[in-house]
This record gives structure tokens, C-alpha cells and sequence, in this order.
């Protein structure tokens, strides 16, 4: 998935030399992956086999680690985080600046390790600087720390503002019935799996197209029909051609623990794209988008059913100016732009302390 973390440091390695440390993958031998994206940016991705998990699996990747910052020469540098798990084979590191970039409150999705929030408090000791993907982690974590920065979900508006020019349809969508509904991003726990069930079985004329892996849930459990549509994951390159083929976007999140903080990536790119969004009462799409004329807010089935008929109806009608407006200063260039800034400032202020700590009394 092409997400926060990937624009983020694509745009660190025009300015910094970038190691992009991924999740273990099952291999039937234990081997690092490195992927030159550019000459500034590498991608590494550990094999692991299924019999060396825990302490060993991370002891190896602790040891490749270490190898690669001897074969490149890495000294002077930033640790810069997605998820506390990664100390288990980083915590020997010891960089100018530790940085937390906070997505998600990992500890309350499915499945999250028991280990998780003792793990979050030790990173939140480490770090000099937080930065959190949306306004309601921001006041969850800012008195947990004393560097504590709100970078809201961001988004590439010219590429998803191709979908505006009217793009060809994809091939393994091109039979779809109109009308066309859809959601791209992870199928998880997050999803309400009910809601969309009533819906596709209420309205059988519309069509639910859903774009993204399905994880961490029994892909048995999601709603059947002739008018849901699972495409799978596709690459970030393509998106806005499906977009660009609906005529009305969906946030079918749960109210749930896993969605509490959630500022989710799709509401601007959808809005880019020129799509009407129906989205059930998460805080952060209610506080940042709820005012503007093409975002419904529907918090039950019929609330949900009215705002897509609504949507469907008038979609030629909505005033997109205020929206553009609005997310021409959602880039994230200039996010990148914010967090750099801070970093550079956070470095110079931690030289500084450190050269008059060495000057003699």
C-alpha cells in the first residue's frame, strides 16, 4: 500500500540518504532483501523462515542492521519510527534524533501484540520529536510527550485530479453496472461489515466496488452479492482511473476502538478525484471535511442509504471550489516541508545544548 509513510520518505531522500526498513516476509531462508528505489533510497525487506521467529528473528535482523550501517557507513543519522515493535531489533541504535511518526493507535487493532504499549512508552521516551497522522491522535499522545506535532493525512492532488479528465476504464471493472459506489484501502476489522451488507442488500441496483487487500479478518466473513465487487490491491499508479469510474466514494468505517483516532488517507485523494464522500461520523473526516458541501456524514444504514441517493442525485451540483481551496494546502510536499523544518530545528537546538556542554567552566 502507497500510503503516508511511502510520500513521506520519498521526499526525505531528495534531501537525506533513506533506508526503508519493512516487516519480515515468511521465506523458506533467512535473507535480506535491498531494493534500490533510487540512488537515495532503499527499501529492505527481511526473509525470515517460519521456525525463526522472536528473539532469533530479531537478533538476525539486528545483525544485518549493524552490517549495513558498517557497509554504508551510517553514523551520523535519525531513526525515524512507524510502529514501537521495531525497537525489539533497533534498540542498540543510537541516533542524533529518534522520531515517531504515529499512524494508527496500533495497540487497539486486532491482534496487536500484549507487548505493544510498554514498547509505545519506551519509543515515547526516546523520541525527540512525535508527529501524529491526525488531530484526535494528536490530543491523545501531546501529554504523553513534550514535542508532540499534528500532520494530518496529506495528499498528491495532480495525480488523483487525472480522475476529473474522465480515464479510461480499467479492464476488470469495465462490466460493472452503473450506478458505481466505491472504497479503496485495507478491508480489516475496520470496516463495517454490516452496514455494507444492508446496503448492496437494500439497494441492489448500486454497485460496491472495493478496492485492497483483505487482513486480518476471514475473507468468508465478508457480505456476498451480485453487486459487490472485490478487485483486490492495486497500485497507487492506477487509482485514479477506478476513481475516475464511480460516481460516489465510500467510508464505511465501525465505531470502534480501531477507528477512534483513524484520519484516513482517502478522504482527500477521493475529494482530489472529484468524488462525492459518504462517511460514517469518524472525528477526524467529521472536524476536518463535514463542513464542505461534497462530504455526508450518515451514522446509520438509512442515514448512510439517504446520503448516497443524495450524492448520486446531485454530484453535478456541489460547489468544489471551497474543497479545492482547502486541499491545495493539504500537499505533501508541504507536509514534508513541516516536518523537515521541525527536524532541522530540533538538530540545531540539540547541537547548540551539546557545544555548550563542552565549553570548560
Amino acid at each position: 500500500m502507497y500510503q503516508r509513510p511511502q510520500h513521506l520518505m520519498s521526499r526525505a531522500s531528495q534531501q537525506y540518504r533513506v533506508w526503508f526498513w519493512e516487516e519480515p516476509v515468511c521465506d523458506d531462508h533467512a535473507w535480506l532483501e535491498v531494493r534500490a528505489v533510487n540512488s537515495h533510497l532503499h527499501v529492505l525487506v527481511p526473509h525470515l523462515p517460519p521456525g525463526l521467529a522472536g528473539e532469533a528473528g530479531h537478533e538476525l535482523q539486528r545483525q544485518w542492521l549493524n552490517n549495513l550501517r558498517v557497509q554504508h557507513r551510517i553514523i551520523d543519522f535519525i531513526s525515524w519510527y512507524y510502529t514501537p515493535m521495531a525497537l525489539a531489533f533497533t534498540d542498540q541504535l543510537r541516533p542524533r534524533l529518534t522520531l515517531y511518526d504515529c499512524m494508527d493507535e496500533l495497540s487497539a487493532f486486532h491482534g496487536a501484540p500484549p507487548e505493544l504499549r510498554e514498547r509505545e512508552e519506551e519509543l515515547m521516551h526516546r523520541a525527540g520529536l512525535v508527529f501524529t497522522g491526525g488531530y484526535s491522535l494528536f490530543e491523545a499522545k501531546q501529554q504523553r510527550h513534550r514535542s508532540v506535532h499534528a500532520f494530518p493525512s496529506s495528499i498528491d492532488n495532480p495525480h488523483f485530479a487525472q480522475a476529473r479528465r474522465g480515464l479510461a476504464d480499467p479492464a476488470d471493472h469495465a462490466n460493472i453496472a452503473y450506478p458505481r459506489v466505491g472504497y479503496s484501502g485495507v478491508i480489516d476489522e475496520r470496516l463495517d461489515l454490516t452496514l455494507l451488507r444492508e446496503l448492496a442488500s437494500r439497494q441492489p441496483d448500486w454497485q460496491f466496488v472495493l478496492l485492497g487487500p483483505v487482513v486480518k479478518i476471514d475473507p468468508a466473513t465478508l457480505p456476498q452479492g451480485p453487486n459487490l465487487h472485490y478487485l483486490g490491491m492495486k497500485l497507487y499508479e492506477v487509482l485514479p482511473a477506478y476513481f475516475s469510474n464511480w460516481q460516489v466514494a465510500l467510508l464505511p468505517f465501525a465505531r470502534n476502538d480501531a477507528t477512534r483516532f483513524i484520519s484516513p488517507t482517502k478522504t482527500p485523494e477521493y475529494l482530489a478525484a472529484g468524488l462525492p464522500v459518504v462517511s460514517t461520523p469518524i472525528r477526524d473526516v467529521v472536524t476536518t471535511y463535514g463542513s464542505y458541501a461534497p462530504v455526508r456524514i450518515a451514522a446509520t444504514v438509512l442515514e448512510f442509504e439517504q446520503a448516497m441517493a443524495e450524492a448520486l442525485h446531485e454530484q453535478a451540483e456541489f460547489d468544489w471550489a471551497p474543497i479545492d481551496a482547502h486541499l491545495q494546502q493539504q500537499s505533501w510536499d508541504l507536509t514534508w516541508a513541516g516536518m523537515n523544518g521541525l527536524i532541522k530545528e530540533h538538530l540545531k537546538t540539540s547541537e547548540n545544548v551539546r557545544a555548550h556542554a563542552l565549553i570548560p567552566e
